[in-house]
């Protein structure tokens, strides 16, 4: 049988993907995801009458004769933190639309998204999205562009053609030639350029047109699969469905699913297997992720397609995971591996705690590109264990002892576990945004720890003593110093090259105003008391601040971040003439 093709829409943050889609569906799932940008993979279907409806000139025009039933478009979340979930998008869909705002040109998802395709070998053409907000646009009503374009002034067609071909020549630095679409003259040589504008509605004709076109032309071999073939999908979301129980969201693309097969996914505990009870396709133009009412009971389901399976033990199934028929050769090992993938941690880190596969999967690429650890990865509300769990490693590495909590909630004994033992939990909604609340929390830290380290530590600090710059010889003796390197402070027990103690500063002074603090490349005068200038220091000699052993040994195990290479060197300096001085 011939298959819908999937359609993966991609693109950065912001640039229309959604929205896009919502033109096609008429429908508002945007407005209704936490910031605005979708969490989760989302699956919707478009019939081939719709198509048809939308395109009727253009096919007369272009002589098109559709045979795919529809076209089944995957919605992939456009931050960065999302690139397993775009990638798991893009490894099983048939074509790709990558959506491009015409005002912004390529930004860092996009090359990211680029490179996911090219890697998969996936083939794209560019959206580009936003044609209504060029100056002096002048919105048609048509849903299709070469409609729209003709009665535009020719001063907009320009600015429009020169945004185009800022693309364009975007895409030739990245190896790939392209055009705008209605100008190419080999479809499997060039990429195709899409102007559209996903809030009119102007070139959606011409994009569902043309994906069909090219999904008919050029992956006729793809698109004919056996039909009863074993089921292979992906589990996108897990939810308690009135009168269903435990239901799971799935997007098949390979092979058949019937009522009564035996289907296996990945769980927390290993691979588990349940009996389908019962099939629902969603109706037209429905998202996936819509409410059970928008559904219809079927018997059987053929890739490529989103469906809802009803079934006894779908309890502990993980959103995210493969689900795959029984019937399918080495099922198992296929999700473990993907499991193992997943959930794997490091001896030291924090602890993150996610709604679904896809989420611990993007948190944790994030994370990893920070130089973050995790030692603990779970699903569901953050429990008490897991805050004795991040206590623990405040020990080890104060800034992992916390919990990052996405789309979950925490239980109310490890509410309070948690203000005892004043570990934090970073709960957000927005992967991205719980990153950056993450990086924040240890910016906050850090500052606060440094602003305690300056208050109490000794850092490691050399001065010079300037010639001729006596002031008073002794009880106390004031003279004047350079900072050659790192800092002094009053109270400082100062040492000379030998290791010996030469006394401690009492008072620093700048043109008779007192200070807390002398930095590199200054000159100050100092007072000590148990020093006679001219015998206990002389001119042009240079000592050092003593940094004993207790703070030698934090510098270097947790707070080195307070020292810049020159003080580092300093303090290795520092440390020779004390371990010299016991020697003697």
């Amino acid at each position: 049988m011939i298959r819908q093709p999937i359609i993966c829409v991609m693109g950065h943050v912001d640039h229309g993907k959604t929205t896009l889609l919502d033109k096609i569906r008429n429908t508002s799932v945007a407005a209704k995801e936490a910031g605005g940008i979708t969490q989760h993979i989302g699956a919707s279907e478009v019939p081939i009458g719709i198509v048809k409806a939308m395109g009727g000139k253009l096919l007369e025009r272009f002589n098109t004769n559709l045979v795919i039933p529809g076209l089944l478009f995957i919605d992939t979340p456009g931050h960065e933190a999302f690139t397993n979930l775009r990638r798991r998008g893009g490894s099983v869909a048939d074509l790709a639309v990558l959506v491009v705002d015409v005002s912004k040109s390529f930004e860092p998802q996009t090359y990211e998204a680029i490179d996911i395709l090219r890697e998969y070998k996936t083939p794209f053409i560019v959206a580009a999205n936003k044609i209504d907000l060029i100056t002096g646009w002048r919105s048609t009503g048509s849903s299709s562009f070469l409609e729209a374009v003709e009665k535009q002034t020719q001063n907009v067609v320009n600015e429009l053609d020169a945004r185009v071909y800022d693309l364009i020549g975007k895409l030739s630095e990245l190896g790939f030639n392209s055009e705008r679409f209605d100008r190419v003259k080999n479809f499997q040589k060039e990429i195709a350029i899409m102007p559209i504008s996903a809030k009119t509605g102007e070139g959606i004709a011409e994009l569902l047109v043309y994906i069909t076109g090219l999904a008919q032309k050029y992956l006729e071999a793809r698109l004919n699969i056996e039909e009863n073939g074993p089921g292979i999908g992906s589990i996108i979301e897990k939810r308690e469905e009135r009168g269903l129980g435990v239901t799971i969201d799935v997007i098949l693309y390979n092979g058949m699913l019937k009522v009564n097969d035996i289907i296996a996914f990945g769980t927390e505990t290993g691979v588990k297997t349940a009996k389908i009870k019962a099939l629902f396709r969603p109706k037209a133009l429905q998202e996936l992720r819509e409410s059970a009412g928008r559904f219809y009971s079927v018997e059987s389901v053929s890739a490529a397609a989103g469906v809802k399976i009803s079934g006894n033990d779908l309890d502990e199934a993980l959103p995210g995971s493969l689900v795959m028929s029984t019937s399918m050769p080495n099922y198992k090992s296929e999700i473990e591996k993907e499991m193992s993938d997943v959930f794997s941690v490091s001896k030291e880190g924090i602890v993150l705690r996610a709604d679904t596969i896809g989420g611990l999967e993007a948190i944790s690429r994030l994370l990893k590109n920070e130089n973050v650890s995790i030692s603990k990865k779970g699903l569901g509300n953050v429990t008490r264990r897991d805050v004795l769990d991040a206590m623990a490693m405040k020990a080890i590495d104060p800034y992992s002892a916390v919990i990052l909590s996405f789309n979950v909630g925490i239980e109310a004994d490890a509410r309070e576990e948690a203000q005892v033992s004043g570990v934090s939990v970073i709960s957000e909604s927005v992967i991205y945004r719980l990153i950056e609340e993450y990086k924040k929390w240890v910016e906050d830290e850090k500052k606060r720890e440094k602003e305690n380290a300056e208050k109490s530590f000794v850092f490691p600090g050399a001065i010079k003593v300037i010639p001729n710059a006596c002031f008073r010889v002794s009880h106390p003796a004031i003279f004047g110093v350079s900072v050659i390197e790192g800092r002094i402070k009053p109270g400082y027990r100062m040492i000379d090259e030998n290791g010996e103690t030469v006394g401690r500063i009492k008072e620093i002074q700048d043109n008779g105003v007192s200070l807390g603090e002398a930095m590199k490349n200054t000159d100050v005068a100092i007072s000590m008391d148990e020093v006679v200038y001219g015998r206990g220091v002389k001119e042009n000699e240079i000592l050092y601040t003593y940094v004993d052993d207790e703070y030698e040994l934090l510098f270097r195990q947790q707070f080195g971040y307070l020292l810049n290479d020159d003080e580092k060197r300093l303090l290795d300096q520092i440390s020779e003439i004390k371990e010299k001085a016991k020697k003697i």
